[in-house]
């Protein structure tokens, strides 16, 4: 009966240890690359001082790759022969900040080689990139994820909300990737940050119910602002303010311009089309702590989507390229 207890318990330590090596920490490098945080950081905030929308550019990063096959860093990899990889996508080609990464990685490689992933890297760099002005960590970044193989742009579509997306279908997209609807409202803060390609919602602005209108969601005055600054065609050249005086600062500003329906987007105004998301919406406007928290608890949610750990994917030792053979 001893014998077979002390294997019991041995199987349950043993259980419990499996489990664990598939879990994100905190402390995921304290033992095998201590620094890694302190490298990012520091990195982080040299390139934050020449690029200020760098923020904007990192996040949204991150979103576009968790939204696609987890977040495995696929949507660093560049294209392989005549299969064309997800940076590829018309969505995701005004992406930018690779060149970042790649300096990160470079500095982590030469103090901690073969250790630290692509996907954790990211992780680090867009909530750095967020905290930089702020002087502290907006959210703590669990850590553990590795990197994936795989790489299509033949997989954007429809893992990637679109920018005409209604309510049903926001909440849908958010749910098949284990988020909900506070997230969905919480998230969509992020557009507070950045600018956007006129061709993204132009639709809104010219002849939007066939009769030579715009959309009627958006506030006529601002209607008019934006066909100043987006000429019919739109020109991929010219860019404008997600959140028209704020797009460089990280707060709830834009659900104040959401709720004076300046949202850019068809699938902003979706978000005011719900009773109970409106709601969300006007809580969050009200207070900037609310918005911050609540920012902090999505995006560990969001972080953690599909991630692979323990033996699964492997490390890089080159974000845009996966390793020759296996891990």
């Amino acid at each position: 009966m001893k014998m077979r207890a002390g294997y019991s318990i041995f199987l349950l330590i043993l259980s419990l240890t499996v489990c664990n090596a598939g879990k994100l920490s905190n402390t995921f490098y304290k033992n095998t690359c201590p620094q890694v945080e302190k490298i990012v950081r520091e990195i982080i905030q040299i390139h934050t001082r020449n690029n200020p929308s760098l923020g904007a550019q990192l996040i949204r990063m991150q979103f576009h790759d968790c939204f696609v096959r987890g977040c495995d860093a696929s949507v660093l990899l560049d294209t392989v022969s005549n299969s064309k990889a997800e940076k590829e996508a018309i969505p995701n080609q005004s992406l930018g900040g690779f060149d970042v990464i790649d300096d990160i990685k470079a500095a982590i490689e030469r103090v901690c080689p073969k250790v630290v992933s692509c996907a954790d890297i990211l992780a680090l760099a867009a909530r750095d990139a967020i905290s930089s002005p702020f002087k502290k960590s907006m959210w703590s970044v669990q850590l553990g994820r590795r990197d994936g193989r795989v790489s299509l742009a033949t997989e954007i579509s429809g893992n990637l909300p679109s920018p005409f997306a209604n309510f049903t279908s926001l909440v849908q997209l958010f749910k098949g990737k284990g988020l909900n609807v506070n997230d969905l409202l919480v998230l969509s803060g992020a557009h507070t940050l950045g600018d956007s390609r006129c061709g993204a919602f132009s639709r809104r602005l010219y002849n939007f119910t066939s009769k030579g209108d715009a959309d009627p969601s958006l506030d006529p005055t601002y209607a008019k602002i934006l066909r100043k600054k987006c000429p019919n065609p739109a020109s991929p050249a010219i860019t404008v303010e997600m959140d028209p005086g704020s797009s460089l600062s990280f707060d709830n500003h834009y659900y104040d311009i959401l709720l004076q329906r300046k949202g850019l987007f068809v699938s902003d105004a979706a978000l005011l089309t719900d009773k109970n998301s409106n709601k969300i919406v006007t809580r969050l406007q009200r207070s900037r702590s609310l918005f911050f928290t609540a920012f902090a608890k999505s995006m560990k949610k969001m972080a953690a989507i599909g991630v692979l750990t323990g033996n699964a994917g492997e490390i890089r030792q080159n974000c845009r390229v996966v390793n020759p053979g296996k891990n």
